[in-house]
């Protein structure tokens, strides 16, 4: 933007901005001391064809005894957050004192201001804002520059006659293009030259890099011969080519000329319709088109086109601003020409939107009473809605196969849940009649046409009485006792319903992959009454210090096994490794996480808990067999009533500086929580201010039964948040947050790096300590090493099973004595057949073959055991 007193415009999102300077209105003599800096943000309606103004803002500022000006405005980016922002210089002078300030705009329409600074002179040359922001200008041929990150007016050191162009550069940050007096060689006697050859060599075109304060060459961008020339540059391109800086720039000359550089070399040429080009911008229209917006002094414009050769498009008069942005939403850009015109007021009252095609909006025009276009339109929106509706007539078809395929697997689904009831509670099943299914298949078509039903809400008012279809459980699966299982509980916690079931120690170790499911005890047909869920086993030891949280639906963590190679009972000692501060001295929970809202709907819901496992078997060949089990753990209820009287809801509350919240509340809030560890460590500092901040800001207090683990009262998000510190050394510790979800964890992370020290860096662990990991991979490893072990006696053992005949058959011969073979010649043939038996045994135990299924029993616990140490490798890298 050009220095002036007018309204300044800028184009911002798709939307035009409108800086004006204003009084107060109803001003009185006190009020005369203030000026408002108004802004208005203004869209383009594609229905009425005009600027309609979105919203509006105002920023007051003191003006006594002073006079206030909008310098220039511009969008750049604002360091702090890399977002682009649109900013306005402000200059308020005060007799010889002159107060320069830089105010940036955000989305709610707030001024904030960025830094200020003052002179004892005015700016008029060469005034440029980048990003930062930052502002640059030109005074007594000398670079000044400030930033927000300095508030400090800094001089460069280097001289210049004019400032062409300010923006970044690859591999140079923010670089400064302008024009200087060559410096002649000394040897070179200056009066030496005729008057052309000192106005062609006499200046120079240069670069100067404002971070590293470092020069360009001129002849990066353009010839030399063109330096005394040009009046203004903009850099189209910027790359690094084996470490050849390459730059594609357009420049606009005196000699009313636009020029295309490429690498340092002219590549096209235009003459220009008006004299005294002032400045040039890009344009990217939607026919990938390169525009070259021209503007001149008169008031004029132009645009220059670059298909194969540079050519002027088009041109306008009296045109008081060129804005290019993407103003009516099409994804590409367009210009937007505002026209001088004293008979309004309205700023925006005379335009024209453009990208030289198909787009084209005029002010003034009635586009209503165009009837040619609009029997045109008429014609093709017709013919558009035909295809359409074939479309959709397609498109519905395959939706009605799609719900008929569904509708199959459903019923699928549903016989298979059923059978599954059927085998727990141990009856038969009998799938149902052809008058059954059509029944069913009647009632599901009437409930989709009446849109009664949808996911598992019912409407129909037929659950009180609900038949007994699991209500005759009598006994528990005979291969697990009851005793395997403690206490069954339930807890509310947010909008998720939490079932808990405690093991057992020895239930605990002889199991695998344990894991809860809910089934509906209600017979709905249309629904399906398995309850989808998430199950987690959570432990809290004895002595409470530490918590470890495992899921099922990952990789189970690696077993230790202690092997006895000469028992057959090899598997007996294997037992589960979760953490390293674990003691298996604790029953261990497992629960069920599922949505609560779905449940309410039917505001009394008996469900049964079904508790699965995979049971390990021991066969003669020391190869593990697995065997799923099921145990039915209980039933729950939940009705609405109980719900709202609080009856499940998770307590906890502070008691002499302690969180008393029960073992099954401090259970519930971590089955719904995700876990997270972060590793801090500081270079030149303790992490006392970590404790400090848990206790202080954060308003934690320990659990009265764990006291490593403490529990979030401040208001707000991050309320019911569980925090876990461990202290490896003064400067080194791990910090687990279990939390709702990654908002709260982000809002606990930006608090956390406010109270540490700067020197501090905070690195998240992606499965708990390192020294965790590398304990496990041990264990992983061993299991490996004893896997392959294992397998090489199994290989043995059938070898030896298979030769035994051999021995049996050469037993006289063993038993004999070796001496008295030798004393005769039949005795000498019988020792030779004896050797030669051995060798054959001997290269027959070494060629031997095995079964196929044996062998692939045995290559896949040799691929688990190695998948399993390869993901606690890629873990610890």
């Amino acid at each position: 933007m050009l220095l002036s007193e007018q309204d300044q415009f800028l184009s911002y999102n798709g939307e035009v901005l409108v800086f004006q300077l204003s009084k107060p209105k109803h001003s009185d003599e006190a009020d005369d001391k203030t000026i408002n800096l108004c802004v208005r943000r203004m869209a383009f309606n594609r229905d009425t064809k005009v600027f309609v103004q979105k919203s509006s803002g105002v920023f007051s500022m003191g003006a006594s005894h002073s006079k206030i000006e909008m310098i220039c405005c511009s969008c750049t980016s604002d360091s702090r957050t890399g977002i682009v922002l649109p900013c306005i210089l402000m200059k308020q002078k005060k007799r010889n004192n002159v107060k320069y300030f830089l105010l940036l705009l955000h989305s709610s329409n707030q001024f904030e201001p960025s830094f200020y600074f003052r002179l004892d002179y005015e700016l008029k040359e060469d005034i440029r804002l980048f990003a930062g922001p930052s502002l640059l200008w030109r005074h007594a041929n000398k670079l000044f520059y400030i930033s927000s990150s300095t508030c400090v007016v800094q001089s460069a050191p280097v001289q210049l006659s004019s400032v062409v162009w300010t923006g970044e550069i690859v591999g140079e940050g923010t670089v400064v293009l302008g024009v200087r007096t060559a410096c002649l060689p000394e040897t070179e006697d200056p009066d030496g030259f005729s008057a052309s050859d000192r106005a062609i060599w006499g200046s120079e075109f240069f670069g100067y890099a404002i971070q590293t304060q470092k020069t360009l060459p001129g002849t990066c961008f353009m010839p030399h011969a063109y330096s005394r020339v040009v009046s203004s540059v903009y850099v189209c391109k910027s790359e690094r080519l084996k470490q050849q800086l390459q730059i594609s720039l357009v420049a606009i000359t005196h000699k009313n000329q636009l020029i295309w550089f490429q690498n340092g070399a002219p590549k096209g040429v235009c003459e220009l319709p008006y004299e005294k080009p002032c400045s040039v911008k890009p344009a990217l229209t939607r026919s990938n088109d390169l525009l070259f917006v021209v503007s001149f002094a008169s008031g004029n414009s132009c645009v220059v086109q670059r298909r194969g050769s540079l050519q002027v498009a088009s041109k306008w008069q009296k045109v008081k601003c060129v804005l290019v942005d993407d103003f009516i939403s099409s994804g590409s850009e367009q210009l937007l020409l505002l026209f001088e015109d004293d008979s309004s007021t309205d700023v925006l009252s005379t335009f024209k939107i453009t990208d030289l095609g198909e787009v084209n909006y005029a002010s003034g025009i009635n586009y209503k009473h165009d009837a040619p276009a609009a029997e045109g339109l008429q014609e093709n929106g017709l013919l558009t809605v035909r295809a359409l509706e074939t479309r959709l007539q397609a498109g519905w078809t395959s939706v009605r196969e799609l719900q008929q395929h569904l509708g199959l697997q459903k019923r699928v689904l549903l016989e298979s849940c059923r059978a599954l009831i059927d085998l727990v509670e141990e009856r038969t099943h009998i799938l149902p009649n052809s008058k059954e299914v059509k029944f069913r298949r009647w009632a599901r078509s009437l409930l989709n046409s009446a849109k009664l039903f949808e996911g598992l809400v019912s409407l129909w008012d037929d659950v009180e009485n609900p038949p007994d279809s699991l209500s005759k459980v009598t006994s528990l699966v005979s291969e697990v006792p009851e005793h395997f299982t403690g206490e069954l509980w339930q807890r509310v916690v947010g909008d998720s319903l939490v079932v808990g079931v405690k093991l057992t120690e020895s239930f605990y170790l002889s199991m695998s992959d344990i894991s809860l499911s809910l089934v509906m005890d209600q017979d709905f047909p249309l629904i399906s009454p398995i309850i989808k869920c998430q199950s987690k086993i959570i432990k809290l030891n004895k002595a409470f210090s530490a918590l470890a949280i495992s899921s099922n639906q990952i990789e189970p963590p690696p077993k230790k096994m202690k092997l006895d190679l000469h028992s057959k009972n090899d598997l007996k000692g294997e037992f589960p490794m979760r953490s390293s501060r674990i003691q298996l001295d604790g029953a261990k929970t497992v629960t069920a996480v599922t949505s609560l809202s779905p449940l309410l709907a039917f505001h009394r819901v008996c469900c049964v808990v079904l508790l699965h496992a995979s049971k390990q078997n021991h066969q003669n060949d020391s190869l593990q067999q697995s065997k799923k089990i099921t145990v039915i753990c209980g039933k729950i209820l939940l009705n609405l009533e109980d719900i709202s009287n609080g009856r499940y809801s998770v307590k906890m509350l502070r008691e002499n500086s302690y969180c008393t919240g029960s073992m099954q509340d401090i259970l519930a809030v971590l089955a719904v929580s995700v876990r997270f560890s972060f590793q801090i460590v500081s270079c030149d500092c303790t992490l006392t201010p970590v404790r400090s901040w848990l206790l202080g800001e954060m308003e934690c207090t320990p659990f009265k039964e764990c006291q490593d683990n403490i529990f979030c009262h401040k208001a707000g998000n991050v309320h019911g948040t569980i925090f876990n510190w461990a202290l490896k050394n003064p400067f080194e510790g791990v910090l687990t947050i279990f939390c709702r979800n990654l908002t709260v964890l982000f809002q606990c992370l930006h608090s956390l790096t406010r109270a540490l020290p700067p020197s501090c860096s905070v690195k998240i662990l992606r499965s708990g300590s390192k020294e965790v990991l590398t304990e496990q991979l041990a264990l992983a490893l061993e299991k490996e090493m004893l896997t392959l072990k294992n397998s090489l006696f199994l290989k043995e053992t059938k070898a030896e099973n298979s030769l035994t005949w051999e021995n049996e058959s050469g037993k006289k011969i063993n038993n004999a004595p070796v001496a008295s073979l030798l004393d005769t010649e039949e005795g000498v043939q019988q020792f030779r057949k004896k050797l030669q038996d051995e060798r054959e045994e001997s290269v027959r135990s070494v060629n031997q073959t095995m079964n196929g299924a044996l062998y692939q029993k045995i290559a896949l616990k040799i691929a688990e055991a190695q998948l399993s140490s390869d993901m606690i490798v890629w873990r610890l890298a």
